[in-house]
């Protein structure tokens, strides 16, 4: 075995773990992270206001990824096209 072998198999647990805990708190981490995104837009009193947000939903898309890794993924075996307005003609 390996030694990239060895260490997926010492880590699969945790990342199990990490991503249980994930969804179970996922509201609370979401409003943690809007939080910690309007302290730091107030500090810098909104110059950095488009990299601060940027950076916020880049995290909750990690986080989604992390607690939801169960899910397949958009498209995946999927043939229904997502709800909007129908086309203009």
């Amino acid at each position: 075995m390996g030694l990239l072998d060895n260490m997926k198999a010492r880590l699969g647990p945790a990342k199990d773990r990490v991503s249980d805990l994930a969804q179970q708190h996922e509201g609370r981490i979401q409003h943690g992270l809007d939080k910690a995104a309007r302290t730091a837009d107030e500090r810098t009193k909104g110059k950095y206001s488009d990299r601060i947000q940027k950076g916020t939903g880049r995290a909750k898309d990690a986080m989604g990824r992390l607690a939801h890794r169960d899910d397949p993924g958009p498209g995946a075996g999927d043939t229904t096209p997502p709800a909007g307005p129908p086309p203009a003609q």
